[in-house]
């Protein structure tokens, strides 16, 4: 694979990143797929990652990091740099993957990118690794940096728990306080049924995004900034 600019020392470990699950079964069950290899490459990608981030933006803070570090690396983003590396060509499928379009899914081809990942790691170490990934990581970055800012609370609880599929997302009204020309409304968000946050404000949609600020804080263990509330 020219796009990647490396020479593999080990060539077995490219070809056991690029091979899928469903073609060690029957004729090639004893390939080795590249499951253990992705979960390996996920892991690399999130500390060069982390590292980027910490070195190139120092006035970010820890929950504007970890937000835009879990834009970087999700599913879109690893699939489109696939995508341009042609990695579907190059995949071993099985009959049936293959007539299903596999070649050409995203979970599919975002899971070999990560082995692809943990195979230079397996073969030169961080210094081969390290630079695909920013060959490509700076473009994800500014992307989720700028998708990141145009978001507000209540969207961003909504893809963490539809990436994570958590269950159903819901806000309930619990409380309205005060006299009629100062309201004051209490939300409460619901996920799966199980009760999360909660947010006041002199609205609906600001307590709203108050209650989904309060659970992405109490989810994912880090403070959120401010500023996305309206």
């Amino acid at each position: 694979m020219a796009k990647l600019n490396y020479s593999f020392t080990d060539i077995a470990l490219l070809n056991t990143a690029l091979t899928h699950s469903s073609f060690v079964k029957g004729e090639n069950r004893a390939s080795i797929h590249n499951e253990r290899m992705e979960f390996l490459g996920d892991a690399v990608l999130e500390l060069c990652v982390s590292e980027y981030l910490y070195l190139n933006f120092p006035q970010m803070n820890e929950g504007m990091m970890t937000r835009t570090r879990s834009r970087a690396v999700y599913e879109p983003a690893l699939f489109r740099v696939a995508k341009e590396l042609d990695l579907g060509r190059y995949l071993r499928l099985s009959h049936g993957e293959e007539n299903t379009g596999g070649r050409e899914k995203p979970s599919i081809l975002s899971d070999a990118l990560e082995a692809v990942i943990g195979a230079l790691f397996l073969d030169g170490g961080i210094d081969a690794a390290k630079p695909f990934i920013h060959s490509f990581i700076e473009v994800s970055i500014c992307e989720a940096v700028k998708s990141l800012s145009a978001k507000d609370y209540k969207t961003l609880l909504q893809e963490y728990v539809q990436h994570r599929h958590c269950g159903e997302l819901d806000y309930t009204v619990i409380g309205i306080n005060g006299p009629d020309h100062k309201r004051v409304f209490t939300m409460q968000v619901s996920i799966g049924g199980a009760v999360y946050g909660f947010g006041e404000g002199s609205t609906k949609q600001e307590a709203g995004q108050n209650a989904a600020k309060a659970t992405l804080e109490l989810l994912s263990g880090v403070d959120w900034p401010e500023g996305n509330s309206n």
